[in-house]
């Protein structure tokens, strides 16, 4: 009842959300590894995803792990065929659960062992109608708060071989049997795993990774920054930090006035910086993370997080877009400067700004109480301030100003920015409207990428795109013939044109502004700028 009331709290307040996460201890307590519902605290599993599927308009992501306790029902059934790492059963080694209880991952190397895991998940959890799986502990995290030494040694010998040789792949694997399970049960549903490691290689199982279980302090969260641009930079494209961090100080438990808002102004400040991480999600453990258990609605926390929740949504046909490159184009979301200003030294060893894609450059506030930061915008363009549209010579280090409800957000000259309208979830309505933000002073283009969303018709060819180009000297956008096709395609729709210059600053507000309107449909068109 607890998730339906959040869930119904969102859709309130219109705090713009697509999935909610059912975490660990669903199960009952001693019975780790049956990946079965406590029936006293769910009822009814299968009606309650459907009620967030059909009255909320969510997708539900479930927490699985590789573990089995040794007293779960499916155990021995694992056990008998030779699919468990059994060091730590000799061990007698207990977790941290209630009274502790001894348990052991699978082989995920083992590849009868990775089908009957899914086997057990499908049987026991898809077949209930889950969209998406937290693959939590998959280091693996056989024995917590040890030496990477003593990990080794719980998971020898693997299916392949020795554990010093195959270890760090164990969640390649573990991801591996999860995605080859669900394509081959639904091949028309996308998989989508959420997992807390990663390997070499984990992009080809739709693997999403995230930074792990990092303390809920300032410094902690500075360095999820370059965290996340190395991460990108090795070529795995989705990355993403737990919003606000998952670890929590005790004094934020049950805070004063003075620690309360502290914790309001760090969640605020992540937040922002998350609105443009390549996957955007809150997790943590208690204080609630929701905005409404973080701040009141009149509270400029709350009003900051609202915006960005609107923002990114308001992006999604950029996003979207840069998640198409991705795939096709081998391109990655979250950029360090280097990657598209390599010619400019200064950003060599810039570690706490980036490029979300190759329009938008971010730059989030790490300090409590800051209210400007220092930043560098790259040489070789110029630069508009996203929230007022004035121009900016490239190649300076300047002072921005950086209120609570904001960080230092700017525009690459050239760019176009597509937004699309104002929705609840990504699916409430079509981009049948279009805002094109367009900003002048140098040659631009982008690519805009549409397909049906939640199938694998792409990898076939069902796909479209625009083109987009500006030019400078003619001062004209030209939106290009449509490329491609696919089931359920707009055959029309409206672009709107805003135009930002130099001498004409447009600030960042796409129902209040008057642009220049123009009917696609899918044929070539220019627009002059007036």
């Amino acid at each position: 009842q607890e998730m339906l009331d959040v869930a119904a709290e969102f859709r309130k307040r219109q705090l713009p959300i697509d999935n909610i996460v059912l975490d660990w201890s669903y199960w009952k307590p001693a019975e780790w590894g049956s990946q079965e519902f406590d029936p006293s605290r769910f009822p009814d599993p299968a009606g309650m995803i459907k009620t967030l599927h059909e009255q909320d308009h969510l997708h539900f992501m479930i927490s699985v792990w590789p573990k089995f306790y040794e007293g779960a029902s499916t155990y021995k059934a694992f056990s008998d065929k030779g699919y468990l790492y059994k060091r730590n059963i000799a061990n007698r080694t207990k977790d941290w659960i209630a009274p502790g209880y001894t348990s052991t991952f699978y082989d995920a190397f083992n590849p009868q062992a990775r089908t009957a895991f899914w086997n057990l998940l499908n049987t026991k959890l898809f077949n209930k109608g889950i969209d998406a799986w937290w693959m939590d502990a998959s280091e693996p995290d056989i024995y917590s708060n040890t030496t990477v030494q003593t990990r080794k040694e719980l998971m020898t010998p693997t299916f392949l071989g020795p554990s010093t040789q195959y270890f760090n792949a164990f969640p390649l694997q573990n991801a591996k049997g999860i995605y080859e399970g669900q394509r081959s049960t639904a091949p028309d549903q996308r998989v989508f795993l959420l997992t807390r490691s990663g390997y070499a290689g984990s992009q080809r199982y739709a693997a999403a990774i995230w930074s792990g279980d990092i303390a809920s302090r300032w410094e902690d969260f500075k360095n999820q920054i370059p965290a996340g641009l190395n991460f990108s930079l090795s070529g795995l494209p989705y990355w993403t930090s737990d919003i606000g961090g998952f670890a929590v100080e005790r004094r934020y438990e049950h805070p004063n006035a003075q620690d309360q808002e502290e914790w309001r102004e760090l969640q605020a400040r992540w937040y922002q910086y998350g609105a443009f991480c390549p996957l955007f999600r809150v997790h943590g453990q208690f204080p609630f993370r929701e905005a409404f258990n973080i701040a009141p609605a009149g509270h400029p926390a709350y009003q900051s997080m609202l915006y960005y929740d609107q923002l990114r949504y308001r992006l999604l046909p950029y996003i979207y877009s840069l998640a198409g490159q991705a795939h096709h184009q081998n391109s990655t979301i979250m950029r360090g400067l280097v990657l598209d200003f390599n010619a400019d030294p200064a950003v060599r060893n810039v570690a706490d700004q980036f490029m979300f894609g190759p329009s938008l450059l971010v730059n989030p506030v790490t300090d409590y109480r800051a209210r400007s930061r220092q930043l560098y915008l790259p040489a070789t363009t110029g630069w508009y301030d996203f929230y007022s549209g004035q121009y900016q010579a490239g190649g300076q280090t300047l002072t921005a100003a950086a209120p609570l409800e904001r960080l230092p957000l700017y525009v690459k000259e050239g760019a176009i920015l597509p937004f699309g309208p104002a929705v609840q979830y990504t699916s409430e309505k079509p981009a049948d409207v279009i805002t094109l933000y367009v900003y002048t002073g140098k040659d631009g283009q982008f690519s805009l990428y549409e397909d049906e969303n939640v199938n694998y018709n792409y990898e076939k060819g069902a796909f479209a795109t625009i083109p987009l180009s500006y030019s400078e000297q003619a001062k004209t956008l030209t939106i290009g013939a449509r490329q491609g096709t696919f089931p359920g395609m707009l055959a029309q729709r409206t672009f709107r044109v805003v135009w930002v210059g130099k001498t004409r600053p447009v600030a960042w507000n796409p129902d209040a502004t008057t642009p220049q309107t123009v009917t696609y449909t899918g044929t070539a068109l220019t627009v002059k700028m007036e």
